[in-house]
């Protein structure tokens, strides 16, 4: 059966990681992702380290399943072209700063005028209203400004920057969600709408202990490094070889870990009996049980936690998420060939569905690669197997 989302044609005119990101969730369920790209230069991200044959890696890994044509928007001829992309697509994707688009003649008023159908995205630092909307935004600037760098790091240390494009990442998938909302309103209504999401929203919205317990206590959330704020125990131990972590704040889980552990006098300490009582005085259980982890090896604590049901994990590496059995049985690492940089590896999709399943069909593509084949489909030119005749 054909993919969930291969009824739909999206025009992504994004660069950099948020538009392309939440592009390629729509293309991995399917969707016939056009790239637009400008000409002669192409998204800045391919010229992003590090490198295979030429190609940039970050570029090739969230620019799959997409065809690429190469536009030049001050041509009056090529900005017709993309007109006529947006006019037989079904979404339109945008991260210009807010108002580039509308003065290219391919903002949302203008291009719904020719599509009605049309589900118009835009993504943006700050959004396409308020004060800040003008404003060009990154992912640093939206962890900085949404209190997610103000409560990350160690307890008495700076703030900290997640090495994660939260931000971005985040604000691609809130595309993507609002996008598949749009189009089941359409479903509805036969119009399509303007969908719109900011970096600086995505990553507030992403601080939901801080800002429940902000809104409960009038409180400054404080930075609690690696404590949680309302579970306990609940963090990372380090072990004699190497870093686990333990989720067993829930209080049968406490009292398993406590057994495994051979802390059982810990459980009738009235610093540790519920729940709030162990968040209250972390510092103090961590010690103590950090004691305990440093006996032992990691394989050797997870084993015996793991078999009492307990959650648990060790810390892994990259190269080591790449290797693990559980991981490769769910097609999160494939094999995809691209036509300069060979065999590829890349990692799968997250969203598995049962009857309509996505997954990598196509590399990343090369710049302007499928330009004559799209002008062909929109009757501009021949097809390319016309033209090589």
């Amino acid at each position: 059966m054909s993919a969930a989302l291969s009824h739909l044609r999206v025009i992504d005119l994004t660069t950099n990681l948020s538009g392309p990101y939440c592009a390629m969730m729509l293309a991995d369920q399917g969707a016939d992702v056009i790239k637009v790209e400008r000409t002669g230069e192409g998204d800045v991200m391919r010229r992003t380290p590090p490198f295979i044959e030429g190609e940039s890696a970050p570029f090739m890994l969230w620019n799959r399943n997409k065809r690429s044509i190469e536009l030049d928007l001050k041509n009056p001829d090529q900005l017709a072209v993309c007109r006529d992309l947006a006019a037989s697509a079904d979404v339109f994707i945008e991260n210009f700063r807010p108002g580039v688009a509308e003065r290219l003649g391919l903002g949302y008023e203008a291009l719904s005028a020719i599509n009605p159908r049309l589900v118009y995205c835009s993504i943006s630092g700050f959004g396409q209203t308020g004060p800040y909307s003008r404003r060009g935004g990154f992912d640093l600037i939206a962890q900085a400004m949404s209190g997610l760098m103000s409560v990350s790091g160690d307890e008495d240390g700076p703030p900290h920057r997640l090495a994660v494009p939260i931000s971005d990442t985040s604000a691609g998938m809130f595309a993507a969600f609002g996008i598949l909302t749009a189009i089941a309103a359409r479903e509805r209504t036969g119009k399509g709408q303007q969908v719109d999401v900011s970096l600086l929203e995505s990553a507030m919205s992403k601080s939901v202990y801080e800002l429940a317990g902000y809104f409960a206590t009038g409180e400054r959330p404080a930075r609690l490094g690696q404590q949680h704020r309302g579970s306990s125990p609940y963090q990372v131990f380090q072990t004699r070889d190497g870093w686990l972590v333990l989720g067993a704040a829930a209080e049968n889980l406490w009292r398993r870990a406590c057994e495994v552990l051979d802390c059982m006098h810990l459980i009738d300490d009235p610093r540790f009996v519920t729940r709030a009582d162990r968040v209250r005085n972390n510092k103090a259980l961590v010690a103590l049980l950090q004691a305990r982890f440093a006996e032992r090896t990691t394989d050797e604590w997870f084993s015996l936690l793991d078999a009492a049901a307990i959650p648990c994990g060790p810390v892994m590496h990259h190269d080591e998420i790449l290797r693990d059995p559980h991981v490769l049985s769910r097609d999160m690492v494939v094999e995809v060939d691209h036509p300069r940089a060979g065999r590829q590896r890349t990692v799968g999709t997250p969203v598995k569905l049962s009857g309509t399943p996505g997954g990598v069909r196509r590399p990343a593509p090369l710049l302007g690669e499928h330009t004559a084949e799209i002008l062909a489909e929109l009757g501009r030119g021949p097809r390319p197997d016309e033209a090589a005749d």
